[in-house]
């Protein structure tokens, strides 16, 4: 039988080990838990009001402070809506994807619909506490979901999750800590934001001729791209068990998901050089720009410039730039900024929505002389290059605010003079 070492002032319980004045306790012990309603839909008269009327969708670990839609008076009292305070916490209880298990708290009065649960914490526990160790615990309550065709939280099963409770002084102290790195973070999304709106006005000026650099003049000329760049795509390897052999190679082979409409320095997968020799693939040099012919509407026109040599699937096109002509930046800046162009191709004309090599290939490009083409992109990579400065800084706040969590709300680490 293991024998556990509990350190000085610490205490085994069925969490763990925490600190010996900590206590735990379920949700139902510290809470009351409900859920809301949605009025009908087929009574114009429940909606469109000014009461918020919140759903998952806008539960991400985050305050809610506007609603997407609002009910009225009338909706509020023909339906199982309910009105919540500011400070509820919430925690959706189904939903798309991730969403089930995630929370937030209200910061404004609303209602909320069948698939949110509502968690009005006792006052003799900090509410914004109980929010940090839940969002903490998020992998772990999902587990927690009912089995069958949709796995689903429900009101008793939220009233099951354990907290572990430090006294109140200290609870406060640990939420204003991880507040103040939420602050940071948000104030590096906020500036992220400032600057993809300013990159975005400096495309439209730039990218149109609207706004020319000093010293350049002249009318720009305007191709399509099969006149100045040579445009192919690729296709996938046999992935039956037989031809395994093909896969887990050393070669970069890029799908729609590898696209993040700036530089690919990786793949998700690889394939092998038997791949690469018994299949029409070809290996694509640095500087080859993709498109996304398909594969989600979401990912139609999605964009990426090589800085590997790689291979790609089907459903993407390669354009290799003539470089006396076309420069790659320039040419996957003009495409991000065309992008709604793609989408209205793929809603217009078919019933997939997607678009095709022929598309792509008859795509009208202005195109500048080189020096004015390079200007422009560098100007527009110096600005990439300062959000990605943000992003990386972003993420370290991130980081940190992760193992602040992890130590904090397990009390491994005691914030001095809290308690």
């Amino acid at each position: 039988m293991d024998i556990i070492n509990i350190p000085e002032g610490y205490k085994q319980t069925e969490m763990g080990v925490i600190p010996k004045d900590w206590d735990f306790k379920q949700i139902g012990e510290i809470a009351v838990v409900s859920s809301g309603g949605t009025p009908s839909r087929s009574n114009p008269s429940y909606w469109n009001g000014n009461i918020p009327w919140i759903t998952t969708t806008q539960i991400d670990f985050n305050t809610i402070i506007s609603s997407n839609e609002f009910i009225t008076e009338l909706g509020l009292k023909n339906s199982a809506a309910k009105l919540y305070t500011k400070n509820t916490l919430l925690m959706a209880m189904y939903g798309q994807g991730k969403t089930r298990g995630k929370v937030a708290i209200l910061g404004i009065e609303a209602t909320i619909n069948q698939a949110c649960a509502a968690i009005i914490i006792n006052k003799d526990i900090y509410n914004n506490y109980v929010f940090f160790y839940l969002a903490h615990n998020y992998e772990e309550i999902r587990k927690l979901s009912n089995t069958g065709n949709q796995e689903n939280l429900n009101g008793n099963i939220i009233k099951s999750i354990f907290v572990s409770i430090p006294p109140l002084p200290e609870q406060k102290a640990i939420a204003q800590s991880l507040s103040d790195v939420d602050a940071l973070i948000t104030e590096c999304d906020r500036t992220i934001t400032k600057k993809r709106n300013a990159k975005q006005g400096t495309m439209q000026q730039l990218l149109t001729g609207k706004k020319r650099l000093p010293g350049f003049s002249g009318e720009w000329e305007v191709k399509i791209l099969e006149e100045v760049s040579k445009l192919s795509s690729g296709t996938t390897p046999s992935r039956k068990l037989e031809d395994r052999y093909y896969s887990n190679g050393n070669i970069n082979w890029v799908k729609t998901t590898d696209l993040n409409n700036a530089e690919i320095n990786d793949t998700e997968e690889k394939i092998t050089e038997l791949a690469l020799n018994e299949t029409c693939l070809r290996k694509y040099d640095i500087g080859t720009v993709l498109v996304a012919m398909y594969g989600g509407f979401n990912q139609i026109g999605r964009t990426g410039l090589l800085k590997i040599v790689a291979t790609v699937n089907q459903a993407l096109i390669a354009i290799q730039p003539q470089t006396k002509i076309l420069d790659s930046i320039f040419l996957i800046n003009y495409l991000n900024f065309q992008v709604d162009y793609w989408k209205n191709i793929a809603i217009s004309s078919r019933k997939d929505p997607n678009i095709t090599s022929r598309d792509v290939k008859k795509f009208p490009i202005p195109v500048p002389c080189l020096l004015e083409q390079k200007a422009i992109a560098q100007i527009l990579s110096d600005m990439d290059a300062e959000i990605a400065a943000l992003e990386q800084k972003r993420d370290k706040y991130k980081a940190i605010k992760q193992g602040m969590m992890q130590e904090l709300l397990t009390g491994k680490t005691r914030l001095i003079g809290s308690y």
